[in-house]
């Protein structure tokens, strides 16, 4: 299933968004949150499916049922991802980072599926964590928090576990960059085929060492935040 035609994205413009996509210059959405977003929702339809047919399992869960939600949030992924850019202004490598993050954790935690009662969790704990990785400045935890709908306690929680149920796996390479762009715009390109360019500036940012987080202020100017609760 690819991504609606209404969307008007083409594999062109989803690859000039990902790697010349200036925030500072451009009030819009990244493409890549409706294509990340149509991805999750067809990986929540064929969980769900799963789900129904699967036998009920004494061993399914276990730590990670620290991202389920007590109840099922009242938001689409795609306003839940928009919510976070519009406060965040993270880049759209962020959102292909933390979408790495969120294949490399189903792989390790074979257990665990994305449903509907932990993906907000997930993709706050994983999008705040690529953009530590990615980005030179960044907002607090605390201010993820607020953003994603979350005390900040629990999402400090929440990166905690994140972090030692990954093994600590956090670095991704310009290959493994390069891949998963590719995979999106596949998501895009209906006739497939579609070759990205080797020479990616964007992929070139992906830092392997630790980012200091400073004051939001420095960084982004605050909005006012509409309050949510996970």
């Amino acid at each position: 299933m690819a991504v609606s035609n209404s969307l008007n994205i083409s594999p062109r413009k989803l690859r000039s968004d990902l790697y010349s996509y200036s925030y500072q210059n451009n009030s819009e959405t990244p493409l890549v949150i409706s294509v990340l977003s149509s991805l999750i929702d067809r990986t929540l339809t064929r969980n769900e499916r799963i789900s129904r047919r699967a036998l009920p399992s004494s061993g399914a869960g276990g730590k990670t049922q620290i991202f389920d939600c007590r109840e099922i949030p009242d938001m689409t992924i795609q306003s839940y991802l928009g919510r976070i850019f519009r406060y965040t202004k993270a880049g759209p490598s962020v959102y292909v980072v933390a979408y790495v993050y969120i294949d490399r954790f189903c792989q390790t935690n074979p257990g665990f599926r994305i449903s509907l009662t932990n993906v907000h969790r997930l993709l706050i704990t994983t999008i705040m964590i690529a953009s530590k990785y990615v980005e030179d400045l960044n907002y607090r935890n605390s201010y993820f928090a607020k953003v994603g709908g979350l005390e900040t306690e629990d999402l400090n929680k929440l990166e905690l576990e994140f972090l030692f149920l990954m093994g600590f796996k956090l670095h991704v390479n310009v290959s493994v960059f390069e891949s998963y762009c590719c995979h999106l715009e596949r998501e895009v390109s209906f006739g497939g085929g579609y070759q990205i360019e080797k020479a990616l500036r964007c992929a070139e940012e992906i830092k392997s060492r630790q980012m200091i987080i400073q004051d939001p202020k420095h960084h982004h100017h605050h909005h006012q935040l509409a309050r949510i609760l996970l």
